[in-house]
């Protein structure tokens, strides 16, 4: 992990990457952390046991202050995810049960322990749980130290609230209190461990600000607040849960070659920013590899490098290079030098079985019976065409497969034309 460099301009670093949206006091900011470390701090409400693509930017974004030597808090919202952040929604988040939030809050710190260095040092990450010093206040207590140095007017003011009012849905009062729960979070979180910034996405802006003010109106400090832009699709959609389809940091909900292709298939056009917002290589490889896809976006070395290092950060370097191998095969490439694993990937994705290994005798007949043909008339068709492949090679005739050795004396990867696939795990009879 670096150390601390007063020479660094992470601000300047950060917007030349496109990731400073908006700041409470930029040069103050700037000359705050010419000064040495400081703590900062990005809540993620636990809605789900797992985050998610969106979340990337904000995960790494305490990333880039740890290795430029400064302090991350990441916040599990253990509290607040029981009321559920109003921020960019049209309608009210369901209520969680405290249950629910401590095993979601389980499996966040598991995902944030690979992005974050939780090694103990004067940089270590320290993982935060809002449900340790709120549910323990009482409403007397929150109304007087927090609710008494805000007003209805500026609450009013802040963007979810305003949008959802002038909508016509209306607001309960439990979403109306969350920018003010996450104001005293801020509050505990810089009396308690001296945290002097926090961040998060743009639709944040309101909830951040409300934490500024009330440190600064209750105990007469100056503290800081930073935006990032959220990552968005093509469309302008950010990505997230509550659309659909959403991509999962938990492998168990999006595999780590599904998470791989997610990458690798990014638009052209989009690319570019993806990488800068979220690559941790140095700006001037990042400049390079966006450089080497202008001239030549049809290699699509941009996304290549893009699904490598996103899925090596979340899944592991193996994971990365498993995922990689994998699609490799599945777009044609010789699966002989495949890792198990890499296969593994491949059975989860195409259509696969078990057979005998007198099953391979009949080719025609193993055609028909794993899909690739409709009969064995037609398999014998596609051999003598030269249309089917195994473990990379032609196969010509009934007895092609008996100069075809098993992948890891296992595997037999059948293919028909380009795309289609027929993965056989071969066993042994007994007797």
């Amino acid at each position: 992990m670096a150390g601390w460099s007063a020479g660094m301009d992470l601000l300047a670093e950060l917007d030349a990457r496109g990731l400073l949206h908006g700041s409470t006091d930029r040069e103050a900011l700037a000359q705050r952390l010419a000064t040495g470390p400081i703590g900062l701090y990005i809540g993620f409400d636990p809605t789900a046991d797992s985050l998610h693509v969106g979340h990337l930017v904000g995960q790494l974004f305490l990333r880039r202050f740890q290795l430029a030597g400064h302090r991350p808090f990441p916040l599990a919202g253990g509290f607040t995810g029981m009321v559920g952040d109003p921020s960019g929604r049209s309608d009210e988040r369901n209520l969680l049960d405290p249950e629910t939030l401590r095993h979601n809050v389980a499996r966040i710190e598991h995902q944030l322990r690979r992005l974050l260095d939780f090694e103990p040092g004067p940089l270590q990450a320290t993982l935060v749980n809002n449900a340790d010093w709120t549910e323990s206040i009482t409403v007397l207590d929150f109304l007087r130290d927090a609710g008494k140095y805000a007003t209805i007017n500026q609450m009013l003011a802040k963007d979810s609230v305003r949008s959802r009012l002038e909508a016509g849905d209306g607001m309960s009062f439990t979403e109306f209190s969350y920018s003010l729960l996450q104001a005293n979070d801020y509050r505990h979180l810089y009396e308690q461990h001296g945290v002097e910034l926090q961040a998060g996405g743009s639709d944040q802006w309101g909830n951040i600000v409300a934490g500024v003010d009330l440190i600064r109106r209750r105990l007469g400090a100056a503290v800081h607040g930073l935006t990032h832009p959220l990552i968005t699709d093509p469309s302008g959609a950010k990505f997230g849960k509550s659309v659909g389809g959403a991509v999962w940091l938990d492998p168990a909900r999006t595999s780590p070659y599904e998470f791989w292709q997610f990458w690798i298939q990014t638009d052209d056009e989009m690319v570019a920013m993806y990488l800068r917002m979220l690559s941790l290589r140095q700006l001037s490889d990042v400049v390079g590899l966006i450089t080497e896809h202008e001239a030549a976006p049809e290699r699509r070395g941009a996304q290549r490098a893009l699904a490598d290092e996103m899925t090596a950060l979340v899944h592991g370097v193996d994971g990365a290079a498993h995922a990689g191998q994998a699609a490799d095969v599945l777009f044609g490439d010789d699966p002989r030098h495949a890792s198990v694993t890499a296969l593994e990937f491949v059975a989860a994705e195409v259509p696969s079985s078990g057979r005998p290994a007198s099953a391979l005798a009949d080719v025609a007949e193993l055609l028909a019976v794993t899909g690739l043909a409709a009969s064995k008339s037609e398999g014998r068709r596609l051999l003598g065409q030269g249309s089917i492949r195994a473990n990379g090679q032609v196969i010509a005739g009934d007895d092609g497969l008996a100069a075809v050795p098993l992948l890891h004396d296992r595997y037999l990867l059948l293919r028909r034309g380009r795309r289609r696939h027929h993965l056989v795990e071969v066993f042994r009879e007994r007797g």
